[in-house]
């Protein structure tokens, strides 16, 4: 009996029934955001940076997402969570990019702590019932001539189009996030 109340138990947790993930933001105004993952197919978090060449490098590829994406049920969240970029900066750097996209900041680093992001620019993307479908890279090289893989646009079509996505991690690279220091 015992033996069979255990087997059921495992099988009820294997079954575990994922749910919409909402991330806290806070827009350059400072007022608090929050964002769904159950408003779209896909949400796309994009850490970025106004002072990284790296990110920087990838400011017409994220527009360019962004473009072919938002209207597609995906929601994208830039984020900067650089203690050292401030939220006047942040505007500045995206009007003068042209970013038709909102930046919101990532205070005290917390979302890009609770999902242990690392540089600029790097992607979490998940569904709409929360689960984390890929991570890393927007693409495989710094240098727009020199792709050879998409990454995220590949992802993103894959979720799309009710596939499974094949690759679902990549190595990401470039500036480290500058961290808020926390108290010990």
């Amino acid at each position: 009996m015992q033996q069979v109340l255990l087997a059921l138990f495992l099988a009820v947790a294997a079954i575990a029934v994922a749910a919409p993930v909402e991330f806290q933001l806070t827009d350059v105004k400072g007022n608090p955001v929050t964002i769904s993952t159950a408003n779209a197919d896909a949400t796309v978090l994009v850490f970025i940076a106004t002072k990284c060449p790296i990110s920087n490098d990838y400011n017409e590829r994220m527009k360019k997402l962004h473009g072919d994406f938002a209207g597609r049920k995906v929601q994208f969240a830039f984020v900067n969570a650089n203690v050292s970029e401030p939220a006047d900066e942040v505007v500045s750097h995206a009007r003068s990019n042209g970013f038709a996209f909102q930046v919101y900041k990532d205070v005290d680093n917390v979302l890009a702590d609770k999902y242990s992001a690392q540089f600029t620019p790097e992607v979490f993307v998940f569904a709409k019932d929360g689960t984390q479908k890929y991570h890393g890279a927007i693409d495989d090289s710094r240098n727009a001539a020199k792709i050879t893989r998409e990454h995220l646009r590949i992802a993103l079509d894959e979720i799309l189009t009710g596939k499974a996505v094949t690759t679902s991690d990549t190595k990401a690279f470039g500036c480290t996030i500058k961290r808020a220091k926390k108290a010990s």
